[in-house]
Formats: C-alpha cells, sequence, structure tokens
C-alpha cells in the first residue's frame, strides 16, 4: 500500500456568460483563448488547471490531491488540516481529519473540531444499470481532494422553516461552499474551484462514494485533453426551495449544449464516467451512476439535525 500525506485551502464564483471558451492546453507554457458558441453558462469557467495530467482509471490518483501544508488553515486556534491518500490494488483510501485549509466562517450554530473520516471507494468503479437516487439522503456522499465531507444538496429539519432545505439558496453556506454541522463537523454542499478552496490544482476536486470523480465545471472534449468546455446542470427552478429542495427542481436537457445527466455527471472522451460541480442545483452529485460503496464509522452516519431538535436524529426524509 503506499501513501501520501498532504494538507488543504478554499474557494468561489458565480455570473452569467452566454459563450464558454474552449481552450487550448496541450504540452505548452502557453495557452491561447478561443471564444465558441459551446453551452449557455451558470457561472464563469474557472481557470484550465495546471496540471491537466490526470489518472487513468486504477492509476492511484494521489497526484490530484493538493499540497495542503502551505495553507493558512481554518485560524489559529484550529488544528491545521491533515489528509493522507492511500491505494490498495482496488481502493482509494483517504483520511482525514476534516479541517477546512481556508478561513472558518461560523454560519451556523455549531463549532469546528477534528473529526475521524476514513473514505474507501474503488479505484475501477463502473457504472450501474439503474441509478441510485439520493433525495433527501442527509449524509456523505463524497469528499473533496482537500478531505472534506461531501453532502448533498439537502439541509436537515431544523429550522422547521427551511426544512430540508436547499442550504446553498438560503444562504447559509461560506466561500466555499461548506459550512458545520451538528457535531460540530465541516462538510461542503456545493464545490467552487477557486485558488482560495485548494481546487484547482486539477480537474479533479473530488470522488463520489461510487468510486467516479467529481471534476470542476470544466470537461475535456478530446482524449489528450487539447481542448476543454464549461459543462452545465440540466435542472430548473419550479418551485421554492427554501424547503424541500427536491420537490423545487425538475431536470430538463431541453434546449440545453453541454448539460449534465440527472446525476450532474457525464461520459468523458475516454470512456469513464464523472460527475461535474456546477453552481445550479444539484450542485455536486444529482443519483449516483455507480453503486455507492458501504463506508464505516462516520462516514457511515446520517447528518445529525443542524442545532434545534434536542441533538436527537433526524426525523425521517420527507419522501424517503
Amino acid at each position: 500500500m503506499a501513501a501520501v500525506a498532504f494538507t488543504l485551502i478554499a474557494c468561489s464564483s458565480s455570473s452569467d456568460a452566454d459563450n464558454p471558451t474552449l481552450t487550448s492546453v496541450a504540452n505548452t507554457d502557453e495557452q491561447t483563448t478561443t471564444t465558441a458558441e459551446v453551452a449557455s453558462t451558470e457561472a464563469p469557467m474557472p481557470d484550465v488547471p495546471a496540471d491537466s495530467a490526470l489518472p487513468a482509471l486504477g492509476e492511484c490518483p494521489s497526484s490530484v490531491f493538493p499540497d495542503l501544508s502551505g495553507s493558512i488553515g481554518a485560524g489559529e486556534e484550529y488544528a491545521m488540516p491533515d489528509v493522507v491518500v492511500e491505494c490498495t490494488d482496488t481502493e482509494l483510501v483517504v483520511t482525514s481529519n476534516g479541517m477546512p485549509s481556508y478561513t472558518f466562517e461560523p454560519l451556523t450554530p455549531n463549532a469546528l473540531t477534528e473529526q475521524a473520516w476514513v473514505w474507501k471507494v474503488p479505484l475501477k468503479p463502473t457504472v450501474a444499470a439503474n441509478t441510485t437516487s439520493i433525495v433527501d439522503v442527509l449524509g456523505t456522499l463524497g469528499f473533496t481532494t482537500t478531505g472534506l465531507p461531501i453532502y448533498g444538496p439537502t439541509e436537515g429539519p431544523q429550522p422547521a422553516t427551511e426544512a430540508f432545505g436547499d442550504p446553498i439558496y438560503n444562504g447559509i453556506l461560506d466561500t466555499c461552499g461548506g459550512h458545520t454541522g451538528y457535531n460540530a463537523d465541516y462538510h461542503n454542499h456545493a464545490l467552487y474551484a477557486d485558488v482560495y478552496c485548494n481546487l484547482t490544482s486539477s480537474f479533479i476536486i473530488g470522488y463520489a462514494l461510487d468510486g467516479f470523480p467529481i471534476y470542476n465545471s470544466v470537461g475535456c472534449l478530446d482524449i489528450d485533453c487539447t481542448q476543454t468546455a464549461q459543462f452545465v446542470s440540466g435542472y430548473d427552478m419550479t418551485g421554492d426551495p427554501t424547503s424541500y429542495s427536491w420537490k423545487a427542481y425538475t431536470y430538463n436537457s431541453t434546449g440545453k449544449t453541454n448539460v449534465l445527466d440527472e446525476c450532474n455527471g457525464r461520459i468523458g472522451p475516454d470512456g469513464t464516467y464523472r460527475y461535474h460541480a456546477t453552481d445550479a442545483f444539484p450542485y455536486i452529485i444529482g443519483c449516483f451512476a455507480g453503486t455507492s460503496t458501504t463506508q464505516s464509522g462516520n462516514a457511515a452516519a446520517n447528518m445529525p439535525p443542524m442545532g434545534g431538535n434536542g441533538g436527537n436524529p433526524p426525523p425521517p426524509p420527507p419522501n424517503g
């Protein structure tokens, strides 16, 4: 088993652009950009990562995990992020203390403390015959390359006026799309490929629990990744996502170019599946395209209520 130690930082961006760019990244320090009618976008295209060499299926992806040893950390009173990446012949194993590598913004009543995260996902994931719903799932769906858990686009049952609502829409996330939960655990509901968030060293910024990588909104258009384009969510807001977010969005790909599927992913030019983080619902993952692996410890736990409810487990999700 090979092991590589790392440490972490933060993220943000949004606006509209009618014509994203195609960017040449072919083995040169110079980048030329031409405008093309690729897609109606929801956010500015992130910078093309400096390291465009992507790990092949089955290869240990340690290169996409940023070195966080020089990050500012959450603050002087907090532990620095500690992330260890290991690979066996079949699994990617990531151990993390769950500390953000950027300044902690206390946006919830909950504190921030170190966690004990261990995620294990397959190095050679396969697309399942049927997708798996994450509607109203409260808990970990994946993890970032900076060692932070990824939750879905649904908050818990507290406060009642925002029960199971969209935390992005409700404005309760920090600059990098995260906040702390009841267990003083920091987690992300959205991901932004911004240098402050330490998510710009690679196209890949996380992994889902089914093993498939999570890219930023930019994707390769050819096998050598000499051209890229920005991909967009296929979901439209059709209701009020203040509460019960999954009832407020409808998947509709009609008339959209470079639109992602219902899981917020696509098949890349190399024939493998990948998710993309977008600035529109479901933000990271819309469903599992593969088979989610069974985790243990904290990674297998449900999301506790966001304060309130006396610390009791949350009630069953409204649709599950």
